[in-house]
């Protein structure tokens, strides 16, 4: 699968800031690492669409991708509000209005990552159901 990897910028600046501010709508994901089993965290933006929340990567088979895949329970916090869920991939089949969705309410932030990986295939999409 297809991965963009992070600037040093952003990994080191900008997801630090999004983790702690929730600038831009970003919620920060908090999942298992798959080597490590120790907590990982993200800023990310969820995505709803007809009543269910929907993760979405833009940068491809991330490693948040890849521990969510592995352990599909997640954290997504917000203000001090956390809240559980268990993950199911969608299937390719099923993502392009996720990520029609996801690409509205993102903006121009995320265009790039769609003109260097076009391939809905290339962008994974996580269902989140509440519990777990």
């Amino acid at each position: 699968m297809a991965y963009l990897k992070p600037p040093l910028l952003v990994r080191e600046v900008f997801n630090r800031i999004a983790l702690a501010t929730g600038i831009g709508g970003t919620e920060k994901i908090t999942v298992t690492g798959r080597r490590s089993h120790e907590p990982r965290s993200v800023p990310v933006v969820p995505v709803d669409v007809e009543g269910v929340r929907y993760l979405v990567s833009t940068r491809g088979d991330s490693e948040w991708v890849r521990n969510l895949r592995a352990s599909p329970e997640v954290d997504v916090s917000r203000r001090g509000h956390t809240t559980h869920y268990t993950a199911t991939e969608v299937p390719v089949g099923n993502r392009e209005p996720i990520i029609a969705a996801y690409r509205a309410k993102a903006g121009k932030t995320v265009q790039g990552y769609w003109e260097k990986l076009p391939n809905p295939a290339d962008h994974p999409v996580f269902a989140l159901a509440a519990g777990g």
